[in-house]
Formats: structure tokens, sequence, C-alpha cells
């Protein structure tokens, strides 16, 4: 069998000694199960050590593949020079990978490389399994910010690609938990955190990958977790196979979360198609969303689907509301992809003759034109969730007193720079938090003042 297993590993840098001197033994416990980790991993003799590090180089949009024949990287950057990591690249397997993963449709391959040297999220767990194996090829990928099932397709890809040049393949999914678990912690403390580290403990102990994709974008940056990504790549290498996971330790006595799992292949499980099984649940959720959409989310969404599939722009069609075709309005259409937000385009006042024009005009521009993100494939449509913000005029007030995160929206302006922020949106809970956002989006420094303005919606989903 070409995929062996995997493992869950974090990357404290402290756990080498060099750099902890001495505080790695606030770790026992996750040192102890990392060596067992490492040594599993080298009983089982892989040609090919394929490692998910979040630290390395990372886009929005794109997976970055190992380029060359090697690298090395050293941990000077935490005052340790001395202790050195080298690798040999598997180049057969990364451009078997690169052609795989474009034929899947997933965008990755070695373009992009800022600098060579392997960050710590690579090294860590190859100095513990270095210790124990040698004389293995390396490949290394970085996460992106595409959707969770990007990155699950990824890791399918990475089976395959083993399958097709016969490699004996393991998998390290670097990755600390949440970093938000005590107060008196380097990050703080967030309510969410340990929830986190509970769930993914949970999941990954029991190896039902499947219930990743339950734990939304919005709750895992709340969380400020590291890791989520790798494990989802890491699932997607071990898709359609049954696997004896085992939970070996887990602790955060720092205030960041560290997980230690272990994932051995024991051959076809077909019932295990977890992407399968969640573009299942996608697709009936989009159906069900189709059915209660009202007349203006329909129109986004028709103006979207044909667009992308025709490239042209839809008229104003018969049979919508009067007060579409009779009312202006300022609009914002809004896109968002298993739950992450996939664009945003709108106009703050009226430009067009009507509530419909503007519609059709931003939700074209919110699916092609937002800056943020590449332009809405057509394999995406039946997973985007739409909705649809009518504007009432804006009105200047005196201070943030007189907003309200839920109510209000907000707009504020310093000389010629404008920046605005819907109300109620998820993950924005204060009025300061809201304005914050809003100051950042225009370019506007947090201490310099600024007019302030509010506004009200009417949300359409």
């Amino acid at each position: 069998m070409a995929m062996l297993g995997a493992i869950m590993v974090p990357h404290p840098p402290l756990i080498i000694p060099e750099v902890g001197r001495g505080q790695e033994r606030g770790i026992q416990a996750t040192i102890q199960a990392y060596h067992e980790a490492a040594k599993r991993l080298a009983s089982w003799k892989p040609d090919t050590v394929v490692v998910l590090s979040p630290h390395s180089v990372m886009y929005a949009d794109y997976f970055h593949i190992s380029p060359g024949r090697g690298a090395q990287g050293n941990f000077g950057a935490f005052r340790a020079p001395q202790v050195e990591i080298k690798v040999q690249y598997d180049t057969e397997f990364v451009d078997m990978l690169s052609h795989k993963a474009a034929g899947c449709g997933v965008s990755a391959g070695t373009l992009g490389e800022r600098d060579s040297s392997l960050d710590h999220g690579t090294m860590i767990p190859l100095w513990f399994l270095n210790q124990y194996y040698e004389g293995y090829q390396t490949v290394r990928i970085g996460l992106s910010g595409l959707p969770f099932s990007q990155h699950y397709k990824l890791g399918q890809c990475i089976q395959k690609t083993a399958e097709l040049l016969e490699r004996r393949i393991a998998v390290i999914a670097s990755g600390d938990l949440s970093h938000k678990l005590k107060d008196d912690g380097p990050y703080g403390f967030q309510a969410e955190g340990p929830v986190y580290d509970e769930k993914v403990m949970d999941i990954m102990g029991a190896g039902d990958f499947g219930r990743l994709f339950d734990l939304s974008e919005d709750f895992c940056a709340k969380a400020a977790e590291c890791g989520q990504r790798s494990f989802v790549i890491m699932a997607g290498a071990l898709d359609c196979l049954a696997v004896k996971a085992e939970s070996l330790s887990y602790e955060g006595p720092f205030g960041v979360g560290y997980g230690v799992c272990v994932y051995e292949a024991e051959g076809a499980a077909p019932q295990r198609d977890f992407l399968r099984q969640y573009e299942e649940r996608v697709c009936a959720q989009a159906a069900r969303r189709k059915e209660a959409e009202d007349a203006y989310v329909r129109l986004a969404r028709q103006t979207i689907e044909t667009y992308i599939r025709t490239g042209k722009k839809i008229s104003v069609p018969d049979g919508l509301p009067d007060e579409m075709y009779a009312n202006r309005a300022g609009v914002f259409v809004s896109l968002k992809e298993e739950g992450a937000l996939r664009g945003c385009i709108g106009t703050i006042g009226p430009v067009r003759n009507s509530i419909a024009e503007e519609i059709i005009e931003n939700a074209v521009s919110a699916s092609t034109k937002d800056p943020r993100f590449h332009a809405v494939r057509e394999d995406e449509l039946e997973r985007l969730e739409y909705s649809v913000d009518v504007l009432s005029p804006a009105e200047i007030i005196a201070s943030e007193e007189e907003l309200d995160v839920r109510r209000y929206g907000v707009i504020v302006t310093r000389g010629s720079r404008r920046g605005l922020l819907l109300p109620n949106l998820e993950g924005v809970n204060t009025v300061q938090e809201q304005v914050a956002i809003a100051k950042h989006k225009a370019g506007i420094a947090a201490d310099e003042d600024v007019q302030l303005e509010r506004f009200e919606v009417v949300r359409h989903y």
C-alpha cells in the first residue's frame, strides 16, 4: 500500500532542547508522545515523507509545494543556529503532484517561493524523525486560504500521486491547536480556544475526519488555531482508507494547545469518503436555500450563475417586486463558500436607476472583481451562499456611542479615504471592532480621527 500512515504533531520551538533551555520540561508529555509518533512513522519505512506546514509560504488561493532538489534551515531565529535540518526533495513526486492537482482543479505548484529555508513547522517534526530514521526524501507543502474542501482534495491528490509512482509515503500534519487557552498565555484567552481543542482532539483521536468540516472558518479564527488546514489535507491523504487512530497526548500549559496523534493505514474503506459526504450535505443545503430565497437573492444568484457560465450580464428581468424597479439605494452583494467570505462588493449610495440594476452590477463585481479573491469558478457555484443588503441613506453621527454593531453599519472618512462595514456581521461583536475594521479597510490608522456615519440595512438571504 502506497499510503502507510500519518502523524499529527505540534511545532513549539521550545521543544528543541537548545531552544527551550529547560522550558521544554513543561511539556514533557508532548515530548514523550512526539518521540513515540516519530518511532511509529520510522517503523513504516517510507520512501518519502510529506510535511504539511502552516509556516511555509502561504497564499490565499494557491498551495506552494517545495521547489528545487532540496533545502535546509536552522533555528537561528530562536537563538539556536547550531541546530540544522537538511532535506532532499522528491522532485518526481512534486512534479507528479503538481500535475495531478491541476487535473483535479486544485491550484498548487512550485511557483512563488520567497525563502528557500526550511520553516520551523517543517524542521521540528523532522528533528524528531531524524533520531529514528534516515534516507527518506521529503515533500514540503504550505497551506492556503482556500476552503477546507480544496485542502482535502489536495490530500486526495497526494494519495493518488503515491499510488501512481508506487511510492511508499507517510504524511506529517504539523500544527498547533488553539493559541487562546489562557489569560496569561502569549496570545490571551478566547472562549472558543479550549472548545476548539476539545473538539479537535475528539475528532482526531477517533479518526472521524469528516467532522473537521463542521468547524466553521469563523470558529477556527476565533480559536486562533494553527493546524486545522494541515489536518484536513492529512485527512484527504487518508481518504477511503481504514486507519488505526490513536491519540497519544494533549496539553496546553503555556496557553497554546499541543496534540499528538498517530494514524496507521489498514486497507481500503470506501465508506470513509468524507469529502463526498460533505459535498452532498452542501448541495442539499444549497437546494434548501434556493427554495427559500427571495427575489433579491434570486436575482443576485441568477446574475452570477449566468455571468460565470456565459460571460454575459443579464438584463433586469420581469416579475420582480415593484420596489426593485421603482426604488434606488446602495446595495451590497456578499458571497460565502463553506462559511468563509468569497466576495463582497457594493455601493454606499445609489449609482444605477433601480435596486434591480444595482444588484446585477454589484453581483457581477462581487463574483469577479473583489481584489481579495480570484474570480468565482463554475464548479463553485453550487456551494455559494448569497446575501443582499439594501442600505438606507447614511447619517453623520457625533461619536461611537450612537452606533450599535447589530443595528447599524458604519462609514469612516478621513480626507479622501473612506471605509465601510456592514452591520450584524459574524465575528464582529463590538462597535470598537467595527470601527477598527472599517478604518483598516480604508487605510486609516487606528489612532487617526475620522468622521463617522451610520446606516441601516435590510438584509436578504
